[in-house]
């Protein structure tokens, strides 16, 4: 089974997508309401609650401008433009917005033997559990997996990454506490390659103290895979919880600094009304989210789809 096919072919994956997004869009569907009651049409009044609205859901102001800009350009077309059609306009624009940034590489995973995967992000935003749950995906899709273990910083790390190794079934490289994260990831691509691995997962250190050691060490770390396999990493994949809404902007705007990160999961988006920082991460990054995480459960990670995210967000 490709694993474009796995991670659309879920029958509970709609479930849980709209599950995961429920508070997010209970919360966004009332401001909505709020901001158009007792109006028939959309005029200047409705555009600036609706600005209210968007940057109060974690969309960002200069995202947040930029969606309001595009309706007022419709309502420039249709001057009585009725607001019972507003979810309608803001699916629609919020689907063309998120468009810009598709994932288009999917299928990488099939063209690039072993393809390297390396994974930066703070403590605490779900790392290491979307880690595991990447290995699980790809596992089942009939893909062969190893896990590096090059967050040395922590002893917890290295044993959490252990747990996701044993509970999915697939093989970790690590070394003790302390030891040098790239000489964890030379080793790790040296195995996948001797065993013919498909996909390379490696986990690195959460801490974001100083910049200027976080990109020193990841550019250490590229510099020694590259010695194994030329073109590594082909994928930067950055965490980050949605759950923190701003915060999670300024991580985003901290790592993109310190590496060329080219893919964003965006975790803990069930159990928080902050749902919305997806459209500004996404547009003021131009990195596309690739993968989300709806819930708790291993098969709680999706591939990001604009279209069934938009639909869930606005309950349709």
């Amino acid at each position: 089974m490709g694993l474009l096919n796995l991670f659309s072919s879920n029958s509970s994956g709609k479930e849980s997508l709209d599950k995961g997004l429920e508070i997010t869009k209970e919360s966004l569907l009332k401001k909505i309401s709020r901001a158009v009651a007792g109006k028939s049409r959309v005029d200047d009044e409705v555009l600036d609650n609706l600005e209210e609205v968007l940057i109060t859901s974690d969309v960002g102001v200069e995202t947040t401008l930029k969606i309001i800009e595009r309706i007022e350009k419709r309502v420039a077309l249709d001057k009585y433009l009725n607001t019972s059609e507003l979810n309608n306009i803001l699916k629609s624009e919020i689907v063309d917005l998120l468009a810009e940034n598709k994932s288009s590489v999917i299928d990488d995973y099939d063209k690039t033997k072993p393809y390297v995967i390396l994974v930066v992000g703070v403590n605490g935003v779900g790392k290491t559990t979307t880690i595991g749950k990447l290995a699980y995906m790809f596992k089942n899709a009939g893909k062969s997996v190893v896990l590096g273990a090059a967050d040395t910083f922590r002893a917890a790390a290295v044993d959490q990454l252990t747990i996701w190794s044993e509970r999915v079934g697939v093989p970790i490289v690590k070394q003790q506490m302390g030891a040098d994260p790239a000489s964890v990831a030379f080793d790790t691509l040296s195995s996948a390659k001797s065993n013919n691995n498909d996909i390379v997962i490696i986990d690195t250190a959460g801490r974001l103290h100083n910049k200027i050691n976080l990109m020193n060490e990841l550019s250490k770390i590229k510099r020694v895979m590259q010695k194994i396999i030329p073109d590594a990493p082909h994928e930067v994949l950055l965490v980050l919880d949605g759950s923190t809404g701003q915060n999670a902007f300024a991580q985003a705007k901290e790592f993109t600094a310190a590496t060329d990160v080219n893919a964003i999961a965006l975790t803990k988006l069930d159990g928080t009304a902050k749902g919305g920082v997806a459209l500004g991460i996404s547009d003021q990054f131009k990195i596309p989210i690739k993968y989300i995480g709806v819930g708790e459960k291993i098969s709680d990670l999706q591939l990001f789809d604009r279209e069934a995210f938009v639909s869930s967000l606005f309950g349709f």
